[in-house]
C-alpha cells in the first residue's frame, strides 16, 4: 500500500491521534475512507469509458480495412 511498511504506518497513526484527538479520529478516518473509495470508484469509471472507447475504435478500424 503506496510502499509503506509498518512502522510508518504506526507513525502516521500517532501523528493523526495527536492532530485529530481520539474523539475525532473515528470521524476522519471514516471521512478519509469515503474519499478514498469515491476516487477509487472514478478511476475505474474513466477506465472502464477508455477501454470502451478503445475497444470501440479498434472495431472500427478493424471493419475498415
Amino acid at each position: 500500500m503506496f510502499g509503506l511498511g509498518p512502522t510508518e504506518l504506526v507513525i502516521i497513526m500517532v501523528i493523526a491521534l495527536v492532530i485529530f484527538g481520539p474523539s475525532r479520529l473515528p470521524k476522519v478516518g471514516q471521512s478519509v475512507g469515503q474519499a478514498l473509495r469515491a476516487f477509487r470508484d472514478s478511476t475505474d469509471k474513466v477506465q472502464e469509458e477508455v477501454q470502451k472507447s478503445l475497444d470501440g475504435s479498434g472495431s472500427n478500424s478493424e471493419q475498415n480495412s
